[in-house]
């Protein structure tokens, strides 16, 4: 579990199970590798690659690689459409 500060300034958490600032994205060739079977279960479904963190007040994306620690990725809007 950890702890962020999004550019916005809000705080991001994924203290909370379920929650809706963790992401689960898995690339393409990673969703049809888990699916390369004639079945499977829950439990055999890896982690991605990617940890994916969405602040839910300004929408920023923060993409890391394999745990946490610095982003690999930082994507921000344009425009604030939010509103």
């Amino acid at each position: 579990m950890a702890r962020m500060l999004c550019t916005c300034g809000e705080t991001l958490s994924n203290h909370e199970a379920p929650n809706d600032i963790e992401l689960r994205v898995y690339t393409d060739r990673e969703w049809e590798e888990i699916f390369d079977c004639e079945s499977i279960q829950p439990w055999m479904i890896p982690i991605p690659k990617y940890n994916v963190w969405k602040c839910p007040i300004c929408k920023s994306i923060y993409v890391y690689e394999g745990g946490y620690g610095e982003p690999v990725m930082i994507y921000r809007l344009e425009k604030d459409d939010t509103k």
